[in-house]
């Protein structure tokens, strides 16, 4: 079993750990408050340009591969225009936190609130931070709003990607040699001193309704997938379901959906997996040591993954939900982008690295024995679609 090095932020303490762990927190005590899906979010949603559902794509090779029934990929490369899942909380959380500054009810419509922007004599400003997508979403939403938005972005984020951002009409800010987490310091310094509006899609103590809404956010589209896969399966739920960790706040709404009563149908059978680099397994090592543990991170070409510090309120829901843990490396990532593209899908580093994390758990025996693959349902979650990154050697 292939093993990495990991650093804690907060004494310089390192340790070797696997690439994979079975969370010995499953199912261990009192569930955590799980979210129930808001039916005015998808009302809200379809009032966006470009609403329409992504692709669901069948991997048979892959399944067959691995001895699966079915394997599905959810593409999250065109949802409402933009190559990843962002926008889907980004619109919701800046909907709810611009109607909350103007004291509008959250009912309010995209487009009487944008109208009640232009009469408001104190113009609202966007502010947080990212290391890829999230920045670019909250930037296309602020440019719905016709609001500014500032984007503090960590050193390692590279110039195209900036220039995606830049290309919505945000303001980008780059701290130098900082981290994410230097960039988040950044955002609270700005709103701090300016009074402009924090939307972050990490939680800390005293900064959890923002990103609670973010998660929210992402609710419709799991049942969304659900639809998709019952759709092409005649009526079968999913039985594993994988996707990518950054802070936590996407897989907190997975882990949530697919472990809570609302989803009873395939709360008894659905298992999650997580992934993340092996230079920035934050939420891994959490819970190796069973509390959130910021974590050193280096550069991966998983980028969207690289985050040192777990949200405060997707940890509970994680910890509990989650059945296993893995690690991929940028090698691993890479290798699963070509396959996917052979196989006609067009997926990022982050979205790919689902596709690697399946194959090391089946090559540990951990998904199941030969008799019981063969009749499962697997959803990958690709968060992501083709960008440019530089190529591991």
């Amino acid at each position: 079993m292939s093993d990495y090095p990991v650093t804690h932020l907060a004494n310089g303490n390192t340790f070797t750990r696997p690439a994979v762990l079975l969370n010995p927190h499953h199912a261990s005590g009192t569930q955590p408050t799980h979210l129930a899906e808001d039916p005015a979010i998808a009302t809200f949603h379809q009032q966006l340009p470009t609403y329409g559902e992504t692709t669901l794509h069948p991997l048979p090779s892959l399944a067959e591969e691995l001895g699966f029934s079915h394997v599905f990929l959810k593409d999250e490369s065109t949802r409402f225009g933009l190559p990843s899942f962002k926008i889907a909380g980004a619109s919701w959380a800046v909907h709810r936190a611009v109607c909350q500054q103007l004291e509008l009810p959250a009912s309010t419509t995209l487009s009487t609130l944008q109208h009640a922007l232009t009469q408001n004599p104190n113009p609202v400003r966007l502010v947080t931070c990212t290391d890829g997508n999230w920045g670019r979403a909250v930037a296309r939403m602020s440019k719905h709003l016709g609001v500014q938005a500032t984007i503090y972005v960590p050193a390692f984020m590279v110039e195209p990607t900036q220039a995606l951002i830049r290309s919505e009409g945000a303001d980008v800010r780059v701290v130098q040699n900082g981290t994410y987490d230097d960039a988040i310091a950044a955002v609270k310094r700005d709103t701090s001193e300016t009074g402009a509006l924090m939307v972050m899609d990490t939680s800390w103590g005293g900064y959890e309704e923002v990103p609670l809404w973010v998660t929210q956010g992402y609710l419709p589209l799991l049942s969304e997938t659900d639809r998709q896969v019952g759709g092409a399966t005649g009526g079968k739920t999913p039985n594993l379901v994988l996707g990518s960790v950054g802070v936590g706040s996407w897989m907190h709404a997975v882990t949530s959906h697919y472990t809570s009563a609302q989803s009873s149908a395939s709360a008894a059978r659905t298992r999650v997996v997580t992934v993340e680099p092996d230079s920035a397994a934050s939420f891994k090592e959490s819970l190796h040591c069973d509390a959130i543990t910021p974590v050193k991170t280096g550069d991966t070409i998983m980028c969207g993954m690289n985050c040192g510090t777990t949200s405060t309120i997707a940890w509970p829901v994680l910890r509990e939900g989650v059945f296993a843990a893995t690690t991929v490396t940028d090698n691993e990532s890479h290798e699963c982008v070509g396959y996917l593209k052979a196989s006609g899908v067009d997926a990022g580093p982050c979205g790919a690295a689902s596709v690697a994390a399946l194959r090391k758990l089946c090559g540990r025996d951990l998904a199941g024995s030969e008799e019981e693959r063969a009749g499962m349902v697997v959803v990958l979650f690709s968060t992501e679609g083709g960008r440019e990154y530089e190529i591991p050697k």
